[in-house]
């Protein structure tokens, strides 16, 4: 158990030093996307839950908007995390949709869907209309057949091109009277708003869409406290004092990952000096030393292009 005051120095040989010294089985405030840390604001339950019923009722194209950092990687992670639940969904998830050509992307999808080809037929000399009828028979015979949902997910949508939009848009004509045959989650960063909007016969597909905000101070709080407790933290004392919790709300506006990548910079910085709890002034000192780093990496950058200038004047 910590004492009221200090806690024991960290030995450099052990990995787990960082956690258990501050009563903490894991790391509370990683970067990546685990679905078990997954903070359930009001808007990110609201988008899950439509999401679900919108992929149960296999309605077709849903959308989530959301700034950079405001969580829609991990409302995915979650989303496939409950999918992985049921057993009559197939799903596959595009993390960086960057493809150069509609040959490119319908070849992604036979793929990552394990769809079965025709004897003696070779992927690479198939054309597009043959890709897509390959891919319809794939769809009708799960769907109609076999009565399991195709569900496919796209991340950092934002980097699909018209192509890919035009192509994504046919695939939703693949649908009987009543439902669609794929269902589509596209997660994106508002600047896929600015290249659907005036695809009217694109944009009028999206069956549901959200956009996700980031967290007001209470909710940013309630982050916190959440990723502690799921780390294993049982202590009564608090890890983050309110004032200390004020401090990072005004810096990260209740962006969910600036959120995450500061406390963990705060909690070190305990670690370091020895203390027991974040407080406003722990924070402050992390932000300032972040803003020093910030000055001196500028400077250096600088520096490096004037000397490159008087070589190359020289050199002339």
């Amino acid at each position: 158990m910590l004492d009221d005051r200090r806690i024991k120095s960290i030995s450099p040989g052990k990995s787990l030093g960082y956690y258990s010294v501050l009563g903490l089985e894991k790391e509370p405030f990683a970067t990546s996307p685990d679905p078990e840390f997954f903070y359930h604001t009001r808007e990110h339950d609201l988008a899950l839950t439509n999401l679900l019923i919108e992929l149960r009722l296999r309605r077709g194209l849903s959308v989530i908007f959301g700034d950079v950092g405001t969580g829609k990687t991990t409302l995915s992670r979650k989303l496939l995390h409950e999918l992985n639940k049921r057993g009559d969904m197939i799903f596959h998830m595009i993390l960086d949709p960057s493809f150069t050509g509609q040959d490119q992307f319908l070849i992604s999808l036979v793929r990552n869907f394990n769809i079965n080809l025709p004897k003696d037929c070779d992927m690479q000399h198939l054309d597009i209309l043959e890709l897509r009828d390959t891919i319809e028979n794939f769809l009708l015979e799960k769907t109609l057949k076999e009565n399991r949902t195709i569900i496919l997910l796209i991340d950092e949508a934002q980097k699909l091109d018209l192509t890919t939009l035009e192509t994504l848009r046919i695939l939703l004509n693949f649908e009987t009277n009543d439902q669609k045959l794929i269902q589509l989650v596209l997660l994106g960063q508002l600047e896929l708003y600015s290249k659907v909007v005036h695809m009217n016969n694109f944009i009028d597909r999206i069956s549901f869409k959200f956009t996700l905000n980031p967290l007001d101070v209470k909710e940013t709080g309630d982050l916190i406290r959440f990723r502690i407790k799921k780390a294993g933290y049982k202590l009564e004392r608090e890890l983050f004092s309110q004032d200390a919790i004020s401090e990072i709300y005004n810096y990260t506006k209740g962006y969910p990952r600036k959120i995450n990548m500061l406390c963990y910079k705060c909690l070190k910085e305990i670690i370091l000096q020895n203390c027991f709890m974040v407080d406003q002034k722990i924070v402050q000192e992390v932000l300032l030393k972040e803003q020093q780093w910030l000055a001196a990496a500028q400077s250096s950058t600088e520096n490096n292009f004037n000397i490159k200038e008087i070589k190359l004047a020289q050199n002339n």
